[in-house]
């Protein structure tokens, strides 16, 4: 089936893809038999844009040795109909399906959607329980974890109009009543925000000490709006968040999501794009930070594709990070590109 041409503007809080720009990048594989899990994509059909497997694996196929991926969500495929809190079940359903789909062996070697992050609204507090059991029962024994989103930030422009969470949703009464029924049930939590919150964070991290906790997306350092003149200023206050939020044992971190627009990088305004190399010189200050914080052990590289496509392509995200790592070790390497992933998330992968 053909893709669907991405528009010039596919959505107001992502950059467009541009499939003729991509194809400018050319460059060899580097470390093409080095396993990775990619512990943070998404799936979805959308007005103008699709991004399903069909779309998926033409990029996990590009020559890196990718065996397995955990799907994060993302408001695809809902429930139309039905109980409020029960239609992000819909997207599940929808999930565990490709995974099935990709398990019979007839797409190629990698497991994608090994793991399944949903969404569960956890300020229904107790009564979420019943909805986060729902989910388990869905998803085949691939169901991880919650992403409840709480990116916030005064400036309007920075947000996603996709979501509206309040400021301050990780303190509330019922949040916090809802996520202490994560852990009981051996589910984990995505935490999606931006960096003046991770402070936020590492309050609940520190509530709840026995929950699995991974910040996406290195935590959001922002680069644009109030924050567009102010990169310094945003890289000390972050990397004061991030060296205290890692001093709590159950919090992972996510070494991804810089392609985004609310980073104000602006790879995508380059005429070609960016080298691996040129990449991993932009990103190493905070993926640096972070595997200096939390140890490899507890990092793990990310692609956040369909997302950051618009910046840079599957295969460039890849080479970038083994520039990143020339000088690692193998059991450095091992943690950062797929056993990190694979014991955060608990995923069964053959040997």
């Amino acid at each position: 089936m053909t893709p669907l041409p991405a528009p010039a503007a596919q959505h107001s809080s992502n950059l467009p893809i541009r499939e003729d720009w991509l194809a400018q990048w050319d460059e060899a594989i580097l470390e093409p038999d080095l396993p990775i899990v990619d512990p943070h994509h998404h799936l979805w059909a959308r007005p103008g844009w699709r991004y399903l497997l069909e779309e998926f694996l033409a990029d996990v196929n590009s020559g890196h040795n990718v065996v397995a991926t955990v799907f994060v969500q993302c408001r695809s495929m809902y429930h139309r109909d039905g109980p409020e809190e029960l239609r992000p079940l819909g997207e599940t359903e929808f999930v565990n399906g490709v995974a099935a789909v990709s398990a019979s062996g007839g797409y190629g070697a990698a497991r994608i959607c090994a793991g399944i992050v949903g969404h569960a609204d956890l300020r229904l507090g107790a009564r979420v329980e019943d909805v986060l059991a729902a989910h388990v029962r869905a998803a085949g024994g691939r169901f991880r974890g919650i992403r409840h989103i709480s990116a916030w930030d005064a400036d309007a422009s920075i947000m996603n109009p996709s979501y509206r969470p309040p400021p301050g949703l990780l303190a509330e009464r019922g949040f916090r009543e809802g996520f202490a029924r994560l852990a009981p049930l051996g589910l984990c939590f995505d935490a999606w925000l931006y960096h003046p919150q991770i402070d936020e964070l590492t309050a609940l991290a520190r509530t709840f000490p026995q929950t699995q906790i991974v910040l996406d997306h290195v935590g959001g350092p922002l680069g644009i709006g109030r924050y567009a003149q102010e990169r310094e200023e945003v890289f000390a206050r972050w990397t004061a968040s991030i060296r205290e939020l890692a001093r709590c044992e159950n919090v992972s971190v996510k070494l991804g999501g810089l392609g985004m627009r609310i980073g104000g990088f602006d790879f995508q305004k380059q005429p070609r794009p960016l080298s691996s190399e040129a990449l991993a010189n932009a990103w190493r200050p905070y993926f640096e930070t972070c595997i200096e914080s939390f140890g490899t052990d507890r990092c793990m590289f990310e692609s956040n594709f369909p997302v950051d496509k618009g910046a840079y392509g599957y295969a460039a995200f890849w080479n970038a990070c083994k520039v990143m790592t020339r000088a690692a070790g193998a059991a450095e390497k091992a943690d950062l590109f797929g056993r990190t992933a694979a014991r955060f998330y608990r995923l069964d992968l053959p040997e």
